[in-house]
């Protein structure tokens, strides 16, 4: 699955790059690393002492949580966009377990926003969880948003500041206009509205957000 001008391809995930940062984005701290030729050739015969080391700058990779928000609502029942999603969603999953990266989940529809992932360590046994889901029912998008904004903040405080990505799975089938999510560094709109009448929302959100909006196509 791949981003261009068809919107969102799905091809073998082996063959895919694992889920990276946009180019712009900051690099992370950098952190001392001995340079052990350098200390070797500086210590020479004598016994290794403080005054020998020498040492490197590396970088270390931030820490990253994506988190899922799928939308389960009536809307997403037609059509197969429901089960589409939940493809897509199974797809974040698995590059995040690649990447060793973390991730969460929450969905949303007529039995209101639930946590069906807790942020944690992406694994591949994850995917039971985004197959069991079902659908039906209302979109508390505007909710469904305070509440990841809550499990990012309360992520941050147990475990450290992390580069945080929201990932909006949803047709945008609802009149809600909520404000733009605080808390992730990263938010990706994928829309899975019906092209031939697509109501537009998704698109007005992420420029409203400053947000990337993503067209979901299905599988080649």
């Amino acid at each position: 699955m791949r981003a261009g001008r068809g919107g969102l391809r799905w091809l073998n995930p082996a063959r895919q790059p694992l889920l990276a940062p946009p180019a712009h984005a900051d690099a992370g701290p950098s952190r001392a690393a001995i340079a052990w030729l350098p200390t070797l050739l500086a210590k020479g015969p004598q016994p290794l002492q403080a005054g020998h080391l020498r040492y490197s700058q590396r970088s270390v990779q931030p820490a990253r949580l994506h988190l899922i928000v799928l939308d389960t609502s009536g809307s997403m029942r037609q059509r197969g966009r429901l089960a589409l999603a939940k493809g897509h969603a199974t797809w974040l999953i698995e590059q995040a377990a690649r990447a060793g990266d973390s991730v969460a989940m929450l969905s949303f529809g007529g039995q209101g926003v639930e946590l069906r992932l807790p942020p944690g360590r992406a694994r591949a046994s994850c995917r039971e969880k985004v197959r069991a889901l079902g659908g039906g029912g209302g979109t508390p998008l505007a909710h469904a948003l305070a509440q990841a904004d809550k499990v990012l903040r309360r992520a941050e405080r147990r475990d450290g500041p992390a580069e945080s990505w929201l990932w909006l799975l949803t047709d945008g089938r609802t009149l809600e206009q909520p404000a733009a999510p605080e808390a992730p560094r990263h938010v990706v709109i994928i829309d899975f509205d019906d092209a031939a009448r697509a109501i537009g929302r998704c698109a007005a959100w992420a420029q409203r957000w400053g947000a990337e909006h993503r067209l979901a196509s299905r599988p080649a």
